[in-house]
């Protein structure tokens, strides 16, 4: 039974030797297959991948020629519109240039206008104040040219031109000096001068001989005696030859020299000396009215008797009136002619 069974057992051996490979195979059967499906899948999905790829492609490329088509039609009209930009520029320009040159000679047209009213106004303060200043020259009274530079203070307010600041500067300063400065009196000098002139006549020469003291009549009184009478003629004898011969010191030898009719024309030419000084008052010709006092002093002091009281009197007046004629020019106005000059010059 052993034998049997162990002669048949041989050939299911063999059997399940045979079934193991036909297993094998059919599972790389399979295998393959399952990898061939998958590689079918797979390039399905590539392929469907790719043809969406060239879908989109193709979409995008018709976008972009429609873009690029697009494009170039708004470029033309780009350009189009950019040429007739530029030309509209041009005529723009051309027209700026115009508008340009127009405003220039505006503002230089409006420049001169203004530049002649300037001078104008410059021309018509500057013959105010020389004019005011002649006036106040001739009458000694700063007034006028007081009135003058406050008038022109106004029309420069009233003008509003920077370039006329210097000159407003100038004439308040001028307008503060004139009003510190102390003018003399012109009528009380006068008056003085005229005392001068009428004091000339009273005054003593420096070589006049002292008047003789009146004596009595030589006669005979009821309660006289004959030695007493005798005794009172001869002192009056004796005056009589005392006042032959007078002794002095005299400073000056011309004064000593005078005659009565050169004392005559010394005094009248005193007088002249003070009418002319105040006849030059009266020009304003201040320089030669000092001229004219200091002479006269020179000749009161040289040919006149010091020590007499008319004179000294007459030597103070003289001296009053010197000091008051120091005060009696008119302040100048250099800084507002100064500054008109400039102002009219333009700078």
């Amino acid at each position: 039974m052993n034998a049997e069974n162990d002669l048949p057992a041989a050939p299911q051996a063999e059997a399940v030797t045979i079934a193991a490979p036909s297993s094998l195979a059919q599972g790389l059967q399979w295998a393959v297959a399952v990898v061939a499906v998958l590689g079918l899948v797979t390039s399905g999905m590539l392929w469907q991948k790719l043809s969406n790829i060239q879908e989109q492609l193709a979409r995008q490329s018709a976008e972009a020629s429609a873009q690029a088509t697009q494009a170039a039609g708004q470029s033309k009209q780009a350009q189009a519109v950019a040429m007739e930009t530029a030309a509209k520029l041009a005529v723009t320009e051309a027209r700026l240039a115009e508008v340009s040159l127009q405003r220039t000679q505006l503002e230089e047209l409006m420049q001169s206008l203004s530049r002649s009213r300037d001078e104008n106004l410059v021309v018509d303060i500057e013959s105010a104040v020389r004019l005011a200043q002649q006036q106040s020259q001739l009458t000694g009274s700063a007034e006028p040219l007081l009135a003058a530079l406050k008038s022109a203070e106004l029309r420069i307010n009233r003008a509003a031109q920077p370039r006329l600041t210097p000159l407003q500067r100038a004439i308040a300063r001028d307008v503060a000096r004139i009003k510190a400065t102390v003018l003399a009196d012109t009528p009380t000098l006068l008056v003085k001068l005229d005392e001068l002139v009428l004091l000339a006549d009273d005054l003593t020469v420096a070589n006049a001989v002292s008047g003789v003291r009146g004596s009595e009549p030589l006669k005979r009184k009821p309660d006289e005696s004959v030695a007493t009478w005798w005794v009172r003629m001869g002192l009056v004898v004796r005056d009589e030859l005392r006042g032959l011969v007078r002794v002095s010191r005299v400073e000056v030898p011309e004064a000593a020299l005078l005659s009565p009719e050169q004392s005559f024309f010394l005094r009248e030419n005193l007088k002249l000396k003070l009418l002319n000084a105040r006849l030059g008052l009266l020009s304003r010709q201040v320089d030669s009215a000092r001229s004219d006092l200091a002479t006269a002093a020179v000749m009161l002091s040289r040919y006149f008797d010091t020590g007499s009281r008319k004179t000294q009197t007459t030597a103070n007046l003289l001296q009053q009136v010197q000091s008051q004629m120091k005060t009696l020019e008119m302040p100048r106005i250099d800084e507002t002619l100064a500054a008109l000059t400039t102002a009219a010059s333009g700078r």
